[in-house]
């Protein structure tokens, strides 16, 4: 038994088809060792109920609540309770998946594995998997501020009843999500059918030389062994409609940066907006060094560290994402910009790119 277990975060709104997305997994792996720590809003937990029980799959409810509100309470002795049944042998499992209500805020739930040291040992958060219901998400974004909440947290977007939209529909749609979370690879699928390979295990917190922007959704089809068939954006017609959303995901492109500049502008970006951070990541191209400078973070609670060097071919590009609200932009980026290195003649590095 592997002594961490790894943990996803699957979350979206109300009827987005996050049972039936377990319960297709739970059917195609029946040996699957897992936990399921599954939450629903009201006294009686019939999600939980719905859920495919089997030898190796355990099933543990809160109810009376959403996790988010109660993470210092009964969702962190939940997880604890786990992991000491774990480790008596009550209980055996490699996985875990917790799935929160459909009303539930993701970030005080990915802040719990990140504040309690055994949490910290114990579990590592793999990723943050986001169902969205095609035919009902404008009208939930446009009501619902914690919907758009679900879609910037998400490292990976499963869109739902996208065959219940006309394509005009899918568009819009594609189009919001985006301007939402332009990280996140977005997979059509139907009835919960999706390869475990493609929501689990995808390593989402860790460290990563990439920083690409998504293009496109991928297509998928159970029955077909092929790969998922790739389509990129369409824009919606009649143009891209001017959306309100407080959460928007935002880009910050430089060349070669100042290694104390790009450090200081970190450090006060996520002191002073840290709380409106929802994810960010960069990867820096900083003076005098060959590797790639990568930083992740989710509110305030940020990491830092060194990748692979530089190819003698590409572009030296630094970008910096950060999917967030109510930002200062302009002011953050003329501080990006700030810390570029220059020439003595004033222009930017030659290798820079805009």
């Amino acid at each position: 038994m592997n002594d961490v277990v790894s943990v996803t975060l699957l979350t979206g709104f109300l009827g987005a088809g996050k049972t039936t997305l377990i319960n297709y997994f739970l059917s195609h792996h029946g040996d699957a060792s897992v936990a399921i720590l599954e939450n629903e809003f009201g006294a009686v937990n019939i999600d939980g109920a719905l859920l495919r029980d089997g030898e190796n799959v355990h099933v543990v409810e809160l109810s009376n609540g959403c996790v988010c509100c109660s993470v210092r309470g009964e969702f962190t002795a939940a997880l604890n309770e786990l992991l000491d049944k774990r480790a008596s042998g009550e209980m055996r499992f490699e996985r875990l998946i917790v799935e929160t209500t459909g009303l539930a805020d993701p970030a005080p739930v990915i802040q719990t594995f990140f504040v309690q040291e055994r949490l910290r040992e114990a579990l590592r958060l793999d990723a943050v998997v986001t169902l969205v219901d095609c035919r009902h998400i404008q009208r939930q974004l446009d009501e619902h501020p914690v919907a758009a909440a679900q879609i910037g947290f998400a490292d990976r977007i499963l869109l739902t009843k996208a065959d219940l939209c006309d394509e005009e529909e899918q568009n819009q749609a594609l189009a919001r999500i985006h301007r939402i979370n332009n990280k996140a690879e977005i997979f059509h699928i139907t009835q919960g059918e999706c390869p475990a390979a493609l929501w689990l295990d995808i390593a989402a917190f860790e460290l990563s030389d990439g920083n690409a922007l998504s293009q496109g959704f991928h297509i998928i089809c159970a029955a077909d062994v092929q790969a998922p068939r790739f389509m990129p954006f369409r824009q919606p017609v009649g143009g891209m409609r001017s959306w309100d959303d407080a959460i928007q995901a935002h880009v910050f492109e430089a060349g070669r940066l100042d290694l104390k500049k790009i450090g200081a502008f970190m450090k006060s970006c996520i002191a002073r907006y840290g709380n409106d951070m929802l994810r960010y990541k960069g990867v820096l191209a900083v003076d005098d060094n060959p590797r790639r400078l990568i930083v992740q973070g989710v509110h305030k609670v940020a990491g830092f560290d060194y990748g692979a060097p530089w190819g003698g071919q590409e572009p030296v590009l630094s970008r910096l994402v950060i999917i967030g609200r109510y930002l200062p932009l302009d002011a953050l980026r003329a501080a990006f910009l700030a810390a570029e290195i220059t020439t003595a003649m004033g222009e930017t590095a030659p290798d820079a790119k805009r």
